[in-house]
């Protein structure tokens, strides 16, 4: 399932979802009437909030063994998480221990570490290095997964345990996994969620409309 764009446009007292890449019709798919639209209920285009983590440079990774289909709201199958390095390979604990992974984190909700100005070739060089260095610590053996997981550690304790040890290079104070979930994970998963359930609905009758309450 290849995910892409919707247009959201209000008429008939409604908002209506349509795919981005479909043929614009002159014609509501709600109402059936003819569109036509004001400079205040112009179309706008929803991005599709999904990334592909081989693109990305120095982030925080939020995928799912079981692909696009695992990020789903109604799955409860079990997130996985990981970093990226200045090359989008994507490092990752398992119980196989630390991988580098080239491909496989196609479909992604990615989160930003490092503000795109500070990316210069010397930062980006040091923070391969200290990725690396973190990842070959005894405490992300294969052995010791299972330790971690009932320490509920895990991949989410070997991301954010190395983006910790970032900020404390840089003066800073470490955060903790429940402020970094409520402040950086939790709104970017919901609106993927969200996202998600809505693309499923418009993909299967060709539009979406509900309310001018709601929003993606």
């Amino acid at each position: 399932m290849e995910l892409g764009d919707l247009v959201r446009f209000r008429h008939c007292g409604r908002t209506v979802y349509v795919l981005a890449d479909s043929t614009v019709s002159p014609r509501c798919p709600h109402c059936g009437n003819e569109v036509r639209f004001g400079l205040s209920d112009a179309p706008v285009r929803v991005h599709c909030p999904i990334e592909n983590g081989h693109s990305t440079s120095c982030c925080f990774l939020v995928s799912s063994q079981l692909g696009l289909a695992g990020l789903s709201a109604d799955n409860e199958a079990e997130l996985h998480v990981g970093v990226s390095n200045s090359t989008g390979v994507v490092f990752s604990y398992s119980g196989s221990g630390v991988q580098r992974q080239q491909q496989g984190w196609t479909h992604c909700v990615v989160i930003p570490l490092v503000a795109p100005a500070n990316q210069d070739l010397h930062f980006m060089a040091q923070w391969d290095r200290d990725l690396e260095t973190f990842a070959a610590q005894d405490c992300w053996t294969p052995e010791r997964f299972e330790e971690q997981r009932r320490f509920g550690s895990c991949c989410y304790g070997f991301a954010l345990g190395f983006i910790n040890q970032v900020m404390m290079s840089e003066g800073k104070q470490p955060i903790s996994s429940q402020d970094f979930t409520a402040r950086w994970v939790l709104p970017k998963t919901e609106r993927m969620a969200k996202f998600l359930s809505l693309w499923e609905l418009v993909r299967r009758d060709g539009y979406f409309s509900t309310n001018p309450s709601f929003s993606s």
